[in-house]
């Protein structure tokens, strides 16, 4: 398999579960059910009720679901979307490194201030990481063979 097919897999992949656990987080939010979190595995309601959950009253969980949402448009609609693909490896990359810092972040908030751990938001983290690598590769893989073509060309 080559390496563009393998990073799309793991990108499309990493941002579909990313969705999935972020829209799971937004329906924890909203309905208030304590019973959504998983009982015995880490502090999900507290983390999720915590001061920190939420931006200008808005649940991080929907800032994250629309991340995802957008790095599938970017990497599913590779082929589709009117712009190059150098544009949106580029734009997958900026919203993928701003999650990964955000997620640095939130993680921190997690362990030193909140002192509680959602497994919700540590899956969140992962497939941030996840897709951040696959972005960085990709861009990097790129670039190296934009050089090798220029090389080809001047002889």
């Amino acid at each position: 398999m080559k390496f563009s097919s393998t990073n799309q897999i793991i990108a499309v992949t990493a941002s579909g579960i990313g969705f999935i656990d972020s829209v799971y987080l937004a329906i924890i939010k909203f309905t208030q059910n304590q019973n959504l979190c998983l009982k015995g595995v880490g502090d999900c309601w507290t983390v999720n009720n915590s001061s920190y959950s939420q931006v200008f009253g808005i649940p991080l969980s929907l800032f994250g679901a629309a991340a995802y949402l957008v790095l599938l448009i970017l990497f599913i609609g590779k082929i589709r979307l009117p712009i190059s693909t150098v544009i949106k490896d580029q734009l997958a990359f900026g919203v993928s490194l701003s999650g990964f810092i955000y997620s640095i972040y939130l993680t921190y908030l997690e362990i030193a201030v909140i002192k509680a751990i959602c497994p919700f938001c540590v899956v969140s983290a992962i497939m941030m990481t996840v897709i951040f690598i696959c972005t960085l590769l990709r861009l990097v893989h790129s670039q190296s063979e934009f050089t090798l073509s220029l090389e080809e060309k001047n002889g």
